[in-house]
């Protein structure tokens, strides 16, 4: 395992993260799944427990995965470990069978003490705000709450975590501000568009973290055009044949002849094309079984610089087009 710097932070974090929504389980909030079916504790943290074993030291979770049960899992799991860095999130709530967004400088503070007591930890290494917007920095409060948390020995770093399509006006004010310490974005072959925002904020001295590295399963190469899925699985309204079937063709055609040239997985090949920018400080691919630690550790490589022109070119002639469909299903 290979380590990196996040940003200008004293963290150094594994740069094959462990992403920590699965575990939460098959959580709903009214009608709404919010996570990715069923899953089994006793597998869960044998992932947890491999994760460590291979060298993975950043594991990334919310208050919201499992309404909880994600940092509890954590906690219960790799409490003893200080060595562990652990970043989660706050924001999102569950109001009377709702989603709702907090933001609120009261909500923050009692929404971390809540998370140490689940993590078990006197501090939270990197707390993010989940899913803010540009509206929600206006009055100030939640950038407020933040530094209060850090000022007080709660939390060390915090950033801003987003699974917009445009992040750029949120990071644009953080940046310009001189406030928070790291991005969370969405970044990937499929969903290129935060490329140029990367390395902008990584010059800023920001830490970076690629998040849904493999696009809901999609860069994994498992699925076809007429894979469904359960109806607790929040995939089940996100990925549907209108997009999985033009975007699987793309990535036969583009992109996965690139495995046999180098002789890696799909996977691997898309967690190295991520990692080879230096401006990502860490991927954070969902993990839920051990053999999922193995696939995302394995035959990650640098790829040349004629090979991420590629698969660029690939997003400019096809794959943007995925993206629009996406952010059209939501």
């Amino acid at each position: 395992m290979q380590y990196r710097k996040f940003g200008n932070t004293d963290l150094r974090v594994s740069e094959i993260g462990f992403g920590a929504w699965a575990i939460g389980g098959n959580a709903k909030v009214g009608n709404t799944p919010i996570g990715w079916g069923k899953a089994d504790d006793n597998i869960s943290l044998k992932a947890i427990h491999a994760a460590l074993d291979a060298g993975i030291n950043f594991f990334d979770t919310a208050d919201f995965y499992g309404l909880g049960h994600s940092e509890s899992l954590l906690g219960n799991g790799i409490s003893n470990q200080k060595e562990v860095i652990f970043a989660t999130k706050v924001g999102h709530r569950n109001i009377n069978e709702s989603i709702q967004l907090d933001y609120s400088k009261e909500y923050i503070l009692s929404a971390c003490e809540a998370s140490l007591k689940r993590l078990k930890r006197d501090y939270i290494d990197y707390y993010q705000l989940h899913s803010a917007r540009l509206s929600h920095f206006e009055s100030e409060e939640c950038i407020a709450a933040m530094n209060q948390l850090q000022a007080a020995g709660k939390i060390r770093y915090w950033g801003l975590s987003l699974n917009t399509f445009y992040p750029e006006p949120e990071a644009e004010f953080l940046v310009e501000k001189k406030e928070g310490q790291g991005f969370q974005l969405v970044f990937n072959i499929i969903n290129q568009k935060a490329k140029n925002l990367i390395q902008s904020v990584h010059e800023k001295g920001y830490g970076v973290i690629a998040r849904m590295p493999l696009q809901f399963g999609l860069l994994t190469g498992k699925f076809n055009s007429m894979s469904v899925f359960a109806e607790d699985d929040h995939r089940s309204f996100r990925l549907n044949e209108k997009i999985m079937a033009p975007a699987i063709a793309l990535l036969e055609e583009k992109i996965w002849p690139l495995c046999n040239q180098y002789g890696i997985s799909k996977s691997a090949l898309a967690l190295s094309y991520i990692l080879s920018y230096p401006g990502v400080s860490t991927v954070i691919p969902g993990i839920r079984t051990v053999e999922h630690v193995q696939q995302n550790t394995s035959g990650i490589l640098k790829l040349q610089a004629e090979d991420l022109a590629l698969i660029e070119h690939a997003y400019q002639e096809g794959l943007s087009a995925i993206v629009d469909l996406m952010e059209k299903q939501g």
